[in-house]
């Protein structure tokens, strides 16, 4: 999300950050970002003591006064106080404010509660999905007063940190649109992260050739048996071409991160290969970083 006053001052590094969102969508990440890049960082800070913080700002100057602040459900009125406080502080010409709001989807959200196993705070004796639904809907008003809105839904650590150095220093990214290859298996379900889904199980399976199955996408035997059959150009051509045409119009559209997922039976081999393949493919495409995931072969490590 963009807004009028964020693009006006586009050029011009963030002061003062207040860092908001839905919990597990990657504040505690975000935070040490932050501070790895100089920001001053508290974390959890009630509203009624935001206005102070932004006066320490201020009396520290343009080039000390680099402070980030953390607030979310945790506290009790933050839903109820939040919107009246900062909008006063959007009319501070001397300080600007920027507020960055980071959000994920549904199933990830879930994901990351099920991993950590942490309680959500606003059902700490009821399911996460109702806490989630809960917060997602209290936060709809402070999500509109952002600066930025960052699905933080397939990033990792570091391309977090690339966000917010974008960000905070004014300048937009060098790469427009991060593609994800991710390869997967049916058999554990499609990626929820999903945005362009292929099914290659139409190619012949290495799995049936008993000295490849132990093998992966990534190995040369498995890689000579998937170039032996025609069917295998035919599908890289293809999809090659076919993503080659949507990239640019993506990028145009605004959008900063693609997930292209590959699925086949078992997300050993075929997916894998072909996930290398495209990204190989379409390297060094204008505006796009490319990465790659597997998905089934993270299982095993």
């Amino acid at each position: 999300m963009k807004t009028a006053r964020s693009r006006a001052r586009r050029a011009t590094p963030a002061r003062f950050i207040v860092l908001t969102g839905l919990s597990g969508a990657g504040k505690s990440q975000a935070i040490r970002a932050l501070e790895d890049l100089g920001y001053y960082c508290v974390d959890n800070l009630p509203v009624a003591l935001l206005p102070f913080m932004a006066d320490f700002a201020r009396q520290q100057g343009t080039e000390q006064g680099r402070i980030a602040v953390v607030m979310d459900v945790r506290e009790p009125r933050f839903t109820a106080d939040f919107p009246k406080v900062f909008r006063g502080l959007m009319r501070s010409k001397d300080l600007q404010p920027m507020l960055i709001f980071l959000e994920a989807t549904h199933a990830e959200l879930v994901r990351r509660f099920s991993e950590t196993r942490r309680p959500h705070p606003l059902a700490p004796d009821r399911p996460v999905t109702d806490g989630l639904a809960e917060e997602r809907a209290s936060l709809r008003p402070i999500r509109a007063l952002a600066d930025r809105v960052i699905d933080t839904s397939s990033m990792n650590v570091h391309e977090l940190r690339q966000a917010f150095l974008a960000i905070v220093s004014g300048r937009r990214h060098a790469a427009k649109l991060v593609v994800t290859f991710l390869s997967f298996g049916y058999h554990y379900g499609v990626p929820a992260e999903s945005d362009l889904v292929f099914d290659v199980r139409f190619l012949k399976n290495p799995h049936w050739v008993p000295s490849l199955r132990p093998q992966t996408g990534r190995d040369r035997a498995v890689q000579a048996y998937m170039r032996r059959q025609p069917k295998t150009e035919e599908l890289v051509k293809r999809l090659t071409s076919l993503l080659r045409f949507l990239l640019p119009q993506y990028i145009e559209e605004g959008k900063a991160y693609l997930t292209v997922a590959i699925g086949c039976t078992g997300g050993r081999h075929r997916s894998v290969f072909i996930s290398e393949t495209l990204k190989r493919e379409l390297a060094g495409t204008a505006g796009v970083t490319m990465r790659v995931r597997h998905r089934e072969l993270e299982r095993l490590q």
